[in-house]
């Protein structure tokens, strides 16, 4: 069996989507799973029912003051010691044995530092429709079958991880540090700029697509108001001038438009 990697869940409020995403963790991780549950001072008096009911063995730390989600996500890179991790965001619904299949697609290539899966709602991973905010399924696990049963894992190669659910390799976390909380502050662009890092010393970054997380989008850090134009965005392109470039022409050429047909010809 392969390694698992640490299961890392930054929370800020929106105790119903997070309440969903545990539910949906419990039911699909295996038993020697860890887990890392990090609230980020929520204001929200319900996230501290939701997290209390949370399974015993699940490590939950709660952060005395707002520190917004690049170094929270950095805790849990260090909290994790020296496995690899998933960092999942709390408005996601796993499906199916997408962490044991994570860990398979990690084990494929020790050159991989990013691992994204397919999703709903996740840019260049996203399904039915590229890179449109397609809705929340109302049965993730029937995607997790299709996405399961259309044939052998190709692992194809991505411009960038998409940050719902990014498994980065403990190697390259060592290798080029975890993401800039400086640069980025509160959020946005921290994971594409680690993925150019990454990309500049050598790794390489691809699609679990025979993984599926559900991803109800901007419930959780979202209302923190970051948009593209903004701050961030100008500093990650002042950092890697070519990274609009090189996403912009995945986009064009769409790669995957074949794995995605092939998944929704699996489809009930």
């Amino acid at each position: 069996m392969n390694a698992l990697p640490v299961v890392v869940v930054p929370v800020f409020n929106a105790a119903t989507d997070l309440a969903a995403c545990l539910a949906a963790l419990k039911a699909t991780l295996p038993a020697a799973a860890r887990v890392v549950i990090i609230d980020d001072a929520s204001t929200d008096p319900a996230v501290a029912g939701v997290l209390d009911a949370a399974p015993p063995g699940w490590e939950i730390l709660r952060q005395s003051d707002n520190r917004g989600f690049v170094a929270t996500a950095n805790r849990g890179m260090a909290e994790a010691d020296e496995a690899d991790v998933v960092l999942l965001n709390s408005d996601t619904v796993p499906a199916g044995d997408w962490l044991e299949r994570i860990a398979a697609c990690a084990a494929s290539d020790p050159k991989i530092a990013s691992i994204t899966p397919w999703t709903n709602n996740g840019e260049i991973a996203s399904l039915p429709e590229f890179c449109k905010p397609n809705p929340l399924p109302a049965e993730p696990e029937t995607w997790a079958r299709a996405c399961a049963a259309a044939g052998r894992p190709e692992y194809p190669e991505l411009p960038t991880a998409v940050g719902f659910c990014m498994y980065l390799r403990r190697r390259c976390i060592d290798d080029i540090g975890g993401f800039d909380a400086e640069a980025f502050g509160r959020g946005y662009g921290e994971e594409n700029d680690w993925c150019m890092r990454a990309l500049n010393a050598g790794w390489k970054h691809v699609l679990c697509d025979d993984a599926f997380v559900a991803h109800r989008g901007n419930a959780s850090f979202g209302p923190l108001g970051l948009k593209a134009g903004e701050g961030p965005m100008q500093r990650l392109l002042a950092r890697h001038p070519g990274y609009l470039e090189i996403v912009t022409d995945f986009i064009r050429r769409d790669p995957l438009a074949p794995l995605r047909a092939r998944i929704l010809d699996h489809l009930p």
